[in-house]
């Protein structure tokens, strides 16, 4: 009995240890899954009505919904290349207004701290060298990326799956946990549906609205293709925090590349980070609210651990799928602490001990 006892965190950090390995090693398995199940969420409103309304047998209505996704995918897909098609038509030109750029500035450091100009222009070459190499590499990391076709193409038989097969996969639920009551069963799916469609609706609001505002704040600024990087920021933003950032320097550059004044770019990363502050504390907390209650620290890690797992696509998925965790956690017993630890603080654990004995005192003093 103590032996089992002594030896039972040694086996709970083994059986971590090797479902995080297990997790790494079948990324190309998961990862498309994953989004599978989240297109599958998204869509299901679709599919419901489909079959409830319009009396469609599951198999057509399953059709219908894919064909929807398929025609929303190619009309994006088809959007983004005529823009990047515009853009790289004039790369040529943005190279040369960038080197320009950096000859105006260098001139203007060595009049102001009179630097030596062989060490200034000295790199022109590279620069120049290393911008049009980056230009002939997008081209070639797409042509590369086998994972990202072999994902088009699983993505959506898994979908296909998880909408024409869901009662059927219900059942494998109700026989997996056969010790739990189906009233339960049915009430842990409903809640984990509940916020992830919650969460995915309200992402798709917040973007739309800071698109709209990025755009906005481009076009004011007279950068070219500002419906374009205005919208390719906001979808940006389904990878946290590092998504905005990337959003706001792609315009920046471009702004670089094509006007004489450098200021526009700043003027971009200035507007972007005021979007940014109002959808971090107005438009996202009035959409989404509280469905997805995650804590910061719990969120930036989330976000660490799935990035070293899965990289970008792991980003991508870390906040819903830390959600679903929280959600098992509160409703399993033994469990319920994780799920504490995963949720947001109340107003008391974030205050001082000081102020407590005040409010106590004060109490105290009232009821005397």
């Amino acid at each position: 009995m103590n032996a089992r006892t002594t030896h039972h965190p040694l086996f709970g950090l083994l059986t971590f240890i090797a479902l995080i390995f297990t997790l790494f090693i079948l990324k190309s398995l998961i990862i498309p899954i994953l989004y599978a199940i989240i297109l599958a969420v998204m869509i299901f409103p679709v599919q419901s009505f489909l079959e409830n309304r319009w009396r469609f047998n599951r198999l057509l209505a399953t059709f219908c919904s894919l064909f929807i996704i398929f025609f929303i995918t190619v009309l994006l897909a088809l959007l983004i290349y005529f823009q990047l098609n515009s853009i790289a038509n004039n790369g040529e030109d943005y190279t040369k207004n960038i080197i320009e750029l950096y000859q105006n500035i260098s001139a203007s450091l060595q009049d102001s701290f009179n630097l030596d100009s062989n060490a200034l222009f000295s790199s022109e070459l590279k620069i120049e060298n290393l911008i049009k190499s980056n230009f002939d590499k997008i081209g070639q990391l797409i042509t590369q990326s086998g994972s990202l076709i072999g994902n088009m193409v699983l993505i959506p038989i898994y979908l296909f799956f998880f909408l024409y097969y869901r009662r059927f996969f219900r059942v494998f639920y109700y026989k997996l946990f056969r010790h739990k009551s189906k009233t339960f069963l049915n009430a842990m799916i409903g809640k984990i549906y509940h916020i992830q469609q919650k969460y995915l609706i309200g992402l798709v609001k917040v973007i739309i609205i800071v698109g709209i505002l990025n755009t906005i704040g481009l076009f004011i600024l007279g950068i070219d293709h500002a419906l374009f990087f205005g919208f390719l920021a906001a979808i940006l933003l389904i990878i946290p925090y590092i998504g905005v950032i990337i959003g706001s320097l792609i315009p920046a550059v471009f702004a670089l590349a094509t006007h004489d004044n450098p200021w526009s770019a700043f003027g971009v990363i200035a507007i972007f980070m005021f979007i940014q502050f109002l959808e971090g504390n107005f438009i996202t907390p009035k959409i989404t609210g509280s469905q997805v209650s995650i804590n910061a620290f719990i969120a930036i890690v989330s976000l660490i651990i799935f990035s070293m797992l899965w990289g970008i696509a792991g980003m991508i998925v870390a906040l819903p799928i830390t959600a679903t965790l929280k959600i098992i956690f509160d409703n399993t017993p033994g469990y319920q602490a994780y799920g504490f630890l995963i949720g947001d603080p109340i107003d008391k654990h974030l205050q001082s001990r000081a102020r407590n004995r005040l409010k106590a005192l004060k109490q105290l003093k009232i009821k005397n």
